[in-house]
């Protein structure tokens, strides 16, 4: 952007010196008429002629004045030194633009421009010298006068002087909007907030249509009322929001304008009025993809789902090259399918997270250096659509691509667990350690040793498991009530450590005593302590909240009833954890010799094999 302004600028003073230049050489012809067309000789003295093509020495209607060779010479300079410029040989460019000034001191742009040079290389008298020398020649250009502000602001800590040039400039020209902003940010770095504030306020008066004013001084007031993420004050944000409503009833429907409203709108939360304006851009452009990715933003921050993907949608099909509306997309789709979760929709939201995975993959084929997008889709494949060995193909490539992305071979250690692939998933979860200590470790947080230790546990490794929830807990016991339950219930399904196991599952269920997991844990400890009257109690209460009948709970409460001696209670809880659990083979043994010893009439020596 600043490349682009820069050479605009040259482009716009090189045709200036063009202009003057070509003028130059026309004035300079003599005015005198010319001979007539039959005359091929011109009179010298009387009764003598010339003949221009063997004389050495031109005609004199053919000279430029002198002043016009100085103006030819100061444009051929001036092309001189933005060629110099455009290399980077500042000495030279210096140089070169110092001769221009020498013929015409009145060029604004280009002395603010060299006296801008000058300040970087800390050359101040000089910088102010051309300055005010181009004040002298061209006493109504406001650039000189905010050039040498900035000077003796920035650089110099003169305030008083810098304000007044500014001042200058602004009686000049009263509508000039980067001297207001000039002033502004003078009063900023003195810390005088309540005087740039006036600075604003003072802008705020001016009597001008110009769009481009209004959105600028805009952008300003919502720096000061926006400030440092504060919750800003109603009063103040309808002020903003004159000012922009200014530049809206001034655009003309310049597409440019509507769409820098309509952002300030869209990052200061007030999405609602930022969406038709939005819709106003795409009417007079409808190709601009990037007020259409916004449009659709807005959809999404005000629950309009619906609209954001029938828009996201026919950004693809206009531009299917472009990875992030994909990338947007898929993220609409997780957001609406974790709704239709909280709705208990199941296969509304099974079908949201499908074509969010679809879309995250077709990102993927259009740009593979997206590393956060596989990150996304992983998450996606292994907790919403539980399809491991898709996660496991997806994050080999992934790590391909990112070796050193310790976060990418933590995934693949997961997605390995989930498919059953425990000892490699053993050994990925050590390389991703690994490549989190050669970097910065922030994976290597408590929720990667929960994982790294749930990964053990299903892995037979008991005492690595044990370690690694007890890293877990000490790198944040604040929120360790997941690794205590974890913990716990491991060593209660080993029957082991039971006292310490009852202490941590105590440590869970005091951060949620409302969690029917952490109930069943408490419930299944107890048991293992032959406190069954206790544990039934809690089994009970664990049943009862979980979000969802759940198998293994049922089976603790027929183990427990079990053991009390209630065989009918037994048998009908065990009866709902089969039918939740069809498969589960230990469950079906447990029925039927139960059933065998009931007809017996043995069922007070049956012992359940949990």
């Amino acid at each position: 952007m600043t490349e682009t302004k820069g050479r605009a600028r040259k482009a716009c003073l090189f045709f200036l010196f063009l202009f003057f230049a070509c003028a130059e050489m026309i004035l300079a012809k003599n005015p005198t008429p010319k001979p007539s067309p039959k005359t091929t000789t011109l009179s010298t003295k009387k009764g003598e002629k010339q003949d221009d093509s063997t004389n050495v020495k031109p005609a004199k209607d053919l000279l430029l004045r002198e002043e016009g060779n100085l103006k030819a010479e100061a444009l051929a300079k001036y092309v001189e030194g933005s060629a110099y410029e455009e290399d980077g040989e500042m000495e030279k460019a210096l140089a070169a633009y110092r001769q221009v000034l020498n013929v015409d001191p009145g060029q604004a742009e280009l002395a603010s421009r060299v006296a801008a040079l000058l300040a970087r290389q800390d050359d101040f008298p000089q910088a102010i010298d051309i300055l005010k020398d181009a004040v002298k020649a061209s006493p109504k250009a406001p650039e000189p006068y905010l050039q040498l502000a900035f000077i003796y602001a920035k650089y110099l800590r003169k305030i008083d002087q810098a304000v007044d040039y500014v001042n200058r400039a602004i009686s000049i020209d009263g509508t000039n909007i980067e001297a207001y902003q000039r002033l502004y940010e003078i009063y900023l770095t003195t810390g005088d907030d309540q005087k740039a504030r006036s600075v604003l306020d003072r802008a705020a008066k001016v009597q001008t249509t110009d769009p481009a004013y209004w959105t600028r001084l805009g952008k300003l007031y919502a720096g000061i009322v926006f400030k440092g993420g504060a919750e800003p004050k109603s009063e103040e944000v309808k002020q903003v929001n004159a000012i922009f409503k200014k530049a809206a009833d001034y655009s003309r429907d310049d597409p440019a304008v509507l769409k820098d409203i309509a952002d300030y709108y869209a990052s200061s939360q007030q999405v609602a009025d930022a969406i038709p304006l939005y819709l106003r851009v795409l009417e007079l452009e409808p190709e601009d993809s990037s007020a259409r990715e916004k449009l659709a933003t807005g959809f999404i921050v005000t629950n309009q789902r619906s609209k954001a993907v029938e828009m996201l949608e026919e950004i693809i099909k206009q531009h299917p090259e472009k990875y992030q509306p994909y990338d947007l997309l898929a993220q609409v789709l997780d957001d609406q399918g974790r709704e239709f979760l909280r709705l208990n929709k199941v296969e509304e939201a099974k079908a949201a997270f499908t074509k969010a995975a679809a879309n995250y993959e077709q990102s993927l084929l259009v740009n593979p250096s997206h590393a956060i997008t596989y990150i996304r889709m992983a998450e996606i494949l292994l907790e919403r659509l539980r399809e491991p060995e898709r996660a496991i193909k997806m994050l080999r490539e992934a790590r391909r691509r990112f070796p050193e992305t310790a976060e990418m071979v933590y995934l693949l250690g997961i997605a390995l667990r989930e498919a059953k692939h425990t000892q490699e998933a053993v050994s990925t979860f050590e390389e991703a350690l690994h490549e989190a200590e050669l970097d910065s470790g922030e994976i290597a947080n408590a929720r990667f040793f929960l994982d790294y230790g749930a990964t053990a546990e299903q892995a037979g490794l008991y005492d690595k498991a044990a370690d690694l929830f007890k890293k877990s807990i000490a790198l944040d016991p604040t929120n360790s009530a997941e690794a205590c339950n974890y913990l716990a219930y491991m060593w209660a399904e080993q029957n082991q450590h039971l006292d310490e196991a009852n202490e941590m599952i105590q440590r869970a269920i005091q951060a949620d005593p409302n969690n029917g997991a952490y109930l069943d844990t408490l419930g299944w400890v107890e048991y293992r302590q032959g406190k069954f009257e206790p544990a039934l109690a809690d089994l009970l209460r664990a049943a009862g909240k979980m979000p969802h009948d759940d198998p293994v709970v049922f089976e603790h409460i027929g183990d427990t009833y079990f053991k009390l001696g209630r065989m009918a209670d037994a048998l009908s809880s065990w009866q709902k954890a089969q039918a939740l659990d069809p498969k589960n083979k230990n469950l079906a043994d447990k029925i039927a010799d139960a059933k065998t010893k009931q007809a017996k009439g043995g069922l007070t020596d049956a012992t359940p094999s949990p």
